[in-house]
């Protein structure tokens, strides 16, 4: 019976591939192919959280704002969002967002304007041109399991501002992880009573109703329109109050 070692991996019988690792990494005739298998792909995915992780590790408290990267600067929740990270700064905190244009930019802007520590997660889209010019700490991934851990891993809370796909699906990440309790002192804010009003009836009115959610899983955020609720909200967790 044919069979190889290579490295941890035993092939046997017809999986037994032609040549070396070290063969097809030495002979510059090989093909390039390699670099897009998935053995490969670790070392980049552990480059990215290499990166991550020191470039974050002395940050310091933060907070991760979340909102559309389509909010224009003419819009109020532009407004909102610079706002809502001078007075994060004011607080303490450093400022993460997603690094791109819209409501995170504008978070960005406010941290930055007033001389705190803004960062900005990039990921790799085909449709947005590299961070914006506020994050003053950027870094950009491929992979978004990756920019999601440094989101949870290097913030003491969320704010969340209007958004589409994307804010929902770090806030319902947030969620989770807290509802599992795979993170615990977790506060979330949803800024924007209005906007956010439809998802919370729903949850009410029919996950909850089907038993899909419990009453505790919607004690985990607070909706509101007022920026220092929010701010106070991830003081308060912070603190420890």
């Amino acid at each position: 019976m044919r069979s190889k070692f290579k490295g941890p991996v035993v092939q046997r019988r017809d999986q037994v591939d032609a040549g070396t690792t070290d063969q097809r990494l030495l002979d510059s005739r090989g093909a390039s192919d390699w670099v897009h298998t998935d053995p490969w792909r670790v070392m980049r995915i552990q480059a990215e959280f290499v990166e991550g992780f020191g470039a974050l590790a002395e940050l310091g408290p933060a907070i991760s704002v979340f909102g559309s990267s389509r909010t224009p600067a003419e819009h109020p929740s532009y407004a909102i969002g610079e706002e809502l990270g001078r007075k994060l700064v004011e607080a303490g905190f450093a400022v993460i967002t997603g690094g791109g244009p819209g409501a995170m930019e504008a978070a960005n802007k406010g941290a930055s304007q007033a001389g705190g520590v803004s960062v900005g997660l990039g990921i790799e889209l085909p449709y947005e041109s590299g961070l914006n010019e506020w994050a003053d700490v950027g870094i950009n991934f491929r992979y978004f399991f990756a920019r999601k851990t440094m989101f949870v891993k290097y913030s003491q809370g969320y704010v969340v501002l209007p958004g589409g796909l994307g804010t929902l699906d770090e806030l319902f990440e947030a969620l989770t992880l807290v509802q599992t309790g795979k993170i615990t002192r977790f506060p979330v804010a949803l800024v924007g009573v209005d906007y956010w009003s439809g998802l919370i009836d729903w949850l009410r009115d029919k996950a909850l109703v089907d038993g899909k959610v419990s009453e505790k899983d919607l004690e985990m955020f607070v909706v509101t329109d007022d920026i220092d609720e929010a701010v106070a909200l991830m003081v308060a967790a912070r603190d420890g109050a």
